[in-house]
């Protein structure tokens, strides 16, 4: 399948409620409002290509750019790959669920989200976290240096409830996968939780919502999920 058969793909699946609700949460035009499942038989045709993937992500459209990292080569893209997708993640759909998934699947992830977790940019400090949060949830727990899991929770205590609000989510769920995900440190994760307690976030100009781990952790403790991890990170 080439680019324009693939756009017409995409806008046959045209979902005008989903468009909305993706509207809702960050997204704008150009958008079709696909869901992500329906995208699965697209794939099946163009499997993995990542000149096609370049193609898509460069539109700018909401749908494109997100079959773009499903069909992306992470193993050929570079660190300047990742940076370019990232600065066209114009929310946080894209910059955790695409940018952050597709950097999860290379060697040089832990480098990169490092660099935007300390960067100060929002979106970049949220996939940074985020990316961190798909790597423990599907690696083997002998990957990560404990020291650094470890700094990195403290980071999350000293900072969360300055953070910018995308930043605040992703470090939230950075702590409950480490509870969950990665049992060398699933104390220090619980209990770092508990310090932190529930973190506010603006859902817009007017209204705000609490975010809370330690809830999260117990509820997955009670179903036993316990060292759970994903078998794959993309679709």
């Amino acid at each position: 399948m080439d680019f324009e058969m693939v756009m017409q793909e995409l806008e046959a699946l045209s979902n005008e409620r989903l468009k909305k609700m993706y509207i809702s949460n960050g997204a704008h035009e150009p958008l079709f409002g696909v869901a992500t499942g329906k995208m699965k038989p697209i794939f099946r045709k163009t499997k993995i290509n990542q000149p096609l993937a370049e193609q898509l992500y460069a539109t700018g459209n909401y749908d494109a750019m997100y079959f773009a990292g499903i069909i992306a080569d992470p193993k050929v893209m570079t660190e300047a790959d990742f940076e370019r997708w990232m600065d066209g993640a114009y929310f946080y759909m894209l910059s955790d669920y695409v940018v952050a998934v597709t950097l999860a699947e290379t060697d040089i992830a832990q480098a990169v989200a490092d660099k935007w977790i300390a960067s100060g940019e929002e979106l970049r400090m949220s996939a940074g976290w985020s990316c961190y949060c798909w790597l423990l949830g599907s690696r083997p727990d002998s990957e990560f240096a404990e020291s650094k899991i470890a700094n990195l929770l403290e980071v999350v205590e000293k900072t969360i409830h300055d953070a910018p609000e995308r930043a605040k989510y992703a470090m939230n769920n950075f702590m409950y996968t480490v509870a969950v995900s990665y049992l060398p440190l699933h104390d220090k994760a619980v209990e770092t939780a508990k310090a932190v307690g529930p973190v506010e976030v603006q859902k817009d100009k007017k209204k705000s919502k609490l975010l809370n781990a330690s809830e999260n952790i117990q509820k997955s403790i009670n179903r036993g999920q316990l060292g759970f991890k994903r078998k794959y990170v993309r679709c």
